[in-house]
């Protein structure tokens, strides 16, 4: 089972090797080296860290134009899925209008006083 496996698991790598650098070569291409959130610039030292990230999470919608992409640092790569997975787990992550409260601890407390004295 284990060579069954570990086959399956090379080409399951191999697959997503051939198919990442597919992208990211064109996405490479077309943009700019830097990071499409915190704007950090990339040189070929470290483009390891610039990722392609899919705008619509669809890993298998590449149109050659690259629409569907943008060049993002592992660090906001990451922030962008979990927003995304936390969109997908708990709803809209847009903030709602918060209401003040009405509710007055202290609004009878002159009242409550004068029996004390």
């Amino acid at each position: 089972m284990s060579d069954s496996y570990d086959k399956v698991f090379a080409q399951q790598q191999d697959y997503k090797t051939k198919r990442a650098s597919g992208y990211r070569e064109q996405a490479l291409k077309i943009y700019p080296w830097i990071c499409g959130r915190c704007r950090r610039e990339f040189t070929h030292r470290n483009l390891s860290e610039l990722t392609v990230h899919h705008v619509d999470h669809n890993h298998g919608n590449n149109p050659t134009d690259g629409s569907n992409w943008e060049l993002l640092c592992l660090y906001c790569h990451d922030e962008e899925h979990s927003k995304f997975e936390n969109l997908v787990r708990y709803g809209s992550t847009e903030e709602t209008e918060i209401k003040t409260s009405t509710y007055n601890p202290f609004a009878d407390l002159k009242e409550r006083m004068k029996g004390k004295n």
